[in-house]
């Protein structure tokens, strides 16, 4: 087999690159069907995603594409709402812009310790960056634990700018400000949604492409640059004059017979994380399209209500569970531990029993971004691109970035391969 374009994985970084290039390409995608982590399961009167994928674009082009080609009695324009379970009370997000709504004395120590911040030009890791932004108290309230359970990791071990653009900085001026006028500075307050979930928008991108261009159910073994060869599970072989990983980087490096490369794959951090897909019998009393939660008692970090997006009369939530990249995850336990604090939450009780459920692994989740493997990762791409392979997305890249980042990254490398 031959290919000017072979294409690893068939998320949406390689549906959009397959799209951008037009011909002479081949996808390799090891599941049995398109779409990676942005699939949606269909199970009776639920429609779950893989994870949250809400649709917040930036660009025209892009918006465009799922507008023009989605039914538009099935798309969703939401404002977002989202609140934070802090001590039994519901705050409004991003924490540190909504400080005065906590109980009296709280706030002041949030208000004291801002000001009192030991401000650096420069930080040593993520969770000085915290301290040093933001103070003790709101560091320590919400920012430290909800992000320790979400990264499931020591957030000393993450570079300062570990989420980029996607944490909500905020300063003094604006959290003054919003005391008086409350304003959501988070980069996706209104975001869109397909009445038939995220597989939908991937769905466009794969029924584009010729489909025998597609292999699925087929990985690719082992990669051989010098002679530009990757061989599949099967055997089988494809000759390749350029070759664009979008598969999660870790996995990738694996299929080099390269002692540095395998010992690379070792020290790349990152974590695992538990989705459970609820569906319930009747809705609950919150209307939220999801919740962070930062108390340490709860397993969960975030749950989210599909129902309130989607405007169903059934409680269907997905819960996202944090753990460590060599976790070994007992999903049964998990299940029961999310029912017993749905029910402290006040989320479902006795009367609205579970009718359907599904437990998914992202495994990697978060990649965890840290300065001394970030200046390998550079280098080493740098040799990979000089034998014609180039590693993109959010897991290929090993980045933390959006759905539209990935097929914005994957037009300009297609733009400058052709």
């Amino acid at each position: 087999m031959k290919a000017k374009y072979l294409i690893i994985g068939a998320g949406i970084s390689g549906l959009a690159m397959a799209n951008q290039l037009g011909c002479d390409y081949r996808i390799v995608e090891k599941e049995r069907e398109p779409g990676g982590y942005c699939r949606t399961i269909r199970e009776g009167d639920y429609v779950w995603d893989y994870a949250g994928h809400f649709f917040h674009f930036k660009t025209e082009k892009y918006r465009k594409l799922f507008l023009d080609n989605v039914d538009p009695a099935d798309v969703i324009v939401q404002e977002k709402r989202t609140k934070i379970l802090y001590r039994g009370a519901l705050i409004d997000y991003p924490f540190q812009a909504n400080i005065h709504q906590l109980e009296k004395q709280e706030f002041i120590d949030c208000l004291y310790d801002l000001f009192q911040r030991e401000q650096k030009s420069e930080y040593e890791n993520f969770q000085d960056m915290l301290y040093g932004k933001f103070g003790r108290s709101i560091t320590e309230k919400f920012l430290r634990p909800y992000n320790e359970k979400l990264y499931a990791c020591d957030l000393r071990t993450l570079d300062q700018n570990a989420m980029g653009r996607f944490f909500p900085y905020a300063d003094i001026p604006q959290i003054v400000a919003n005391m008086k006028r409350e304003q959501d500075r988070s980069y996706n307050s209104t975001f869109l949604y397909p009445r038939n979930g995220a597989g939908s928008f991937i769905n466009i991108l794969y029924r584009a492409l010729e489909p025998d261009s597609v292999l699925l159910d087929c990985a690719v073994a082992s990669v051989d640059p010098e002679r530009r060869l990757a061989t599949f599970s099967s055997g089988e072989t494809c000759e390749y004059e350029y070759l664009i990983n979008t598969a999660p980087l870790n996995h990738f490096l694996k299929m080099f017979r390269d002692p540095e490369l395998s010992a690379l794959e070792g020290r790349l951090s990152y974590n695992k994380v538990l989705v459970l897909n609820l569906g319930f019998a009747k809705k609950s009393e919150y209307r939220e399209h999801w919740i962070y939660v930062p108390e340490t008692d709860a397993n969960y970090y975030r749950i989210g209500f599909y129902d309130n997006i989607l405007g169903t009369d059934k409680l269907s939530m997905y819960i996202e569970i944090g753990f460590p990249r060599d976790a070994e995850i007992d999903v049964e336990r998990q299940l029961e531990l999310t029912l017993e604090n749905l029910k402290r939450h006040g989320v479902i009780d006795e009367t609205n029993p579970l009718q359907a459920w599904n437990a998914i692994v992202m495994d990697p989740a978060y990649v965890h971004i840290n300065t001394e493997t970030e200046r390998e990762l550079r280098q080493r791409k740098a040799e990979l691109r000089a034998h014609g392979i180039y590693t993109i997305g959010r897991y290929g890249g090993w980045t933390y970035c959006s759905m539209e980042d990935c097929m914005l990254e994957a037009e300009a490398l297609a733009k400058q391969l052709k």
